[in-house]
């Protein structure tokens, strides 16, 4: 299955002053990494989660249909495919897609390929933003299609053959940061750095431990595993 290039490379740039939270999706994505794992990253862009874990000694194969990005991820050091058809199937024990696939407009095909590259009982992790309510002049800059919902969700990746291991909504209070940012905020979809720095360092550490009370019913994100099982 072929991907299209990735339009908002410079969003990818604003988001690395998020360091409590990139260090959180990278816990989560190494937490549930299987030992001695072939491992793919599904939309890697310039390599931010990539990187780390290869260096952190994961079996990484980043998968990056833009190829500007391509040659960072190459001089980085990583193993690079445009597209799953780059890969063989079963070939893979865990794949993880951290706000990819709300990118892709068949997103059920884009699972139903993931599920063909992974071996039996292989390991997909998922990772959207959450809920269309929150669709903002954010969204729209970096060409999200949908935001999704649990059932939503949970529904597209057992269509394409997976069973659902855990499936939980995460940033309990930046569904409110969203939301204010929907009703008030510029609509060019410009990500204020200065903003972005003081919540992540001030409120999302508060905001993830809420999540511990919230993650049935909302969150600004959404975090889906799944595995691969024979029908």
């Amino acid at each position: 299955m072929q991907q299209e290039a990735y339009t908002g490379v410079d969003n990818l740039e604003v988001m690395q002053e998020a360091v409590n939270y990139n260090r959180y999706l990278l816990d989560t994505v190494r937490k549930h990494a299987p030992a001695g794992a072939r491992v793919l990253d599904f939309g890697a862009g310039g390599g931010q989660f990539a990187a780390p874990l290869s260096k952190q000694g994961l079996d990484i194969t980043a998968l990056e249909p833009d190829q500007l990005l391509q040659q960072r991820l190459r001089a980085q050091g990583l193993r690079v495919v445009g597209s799953t058809e780059e890969l063989s199937d079963a070939s893979l024990d865990y794949i993880y897609t951290l706000n990819v696939l709300e990118h892709i407009e068949d997103d059920a095909a884009a699972l139903r390929s993931l599920h063909a590259k992974l071996a039996k009982s292989g390991k997909l992790l998922i990772y959207v933003p959450a809920f269309q309510v929150l669709y903002t002049s954010m969204d729209a800059k970096v060409k999200h299609i949908r935001r999704y919902t649990r059932d939503a969700l949970v529904a597209r990746t057992e269509e394409a053959g997976f069973q659902v291991e855990h499936a939980a909504y995460a940033d309990s209070v930046g569904f409110f940061a969203t939301l204010f940012f929907k009703l008030f905020g510029n609509k060019n979809g410009d990500v204020s750095i200065g903003a972005l720095k003081l919540y992540d360092r001030a409120i999302f550490p508060l905001s993830r431990s809420l999540d511990r009370l919230t993650q049935r019913w909302f969150g600004k994100n959404l975090l889906l595993i799944c595995s691969k099982y024979d029908r």
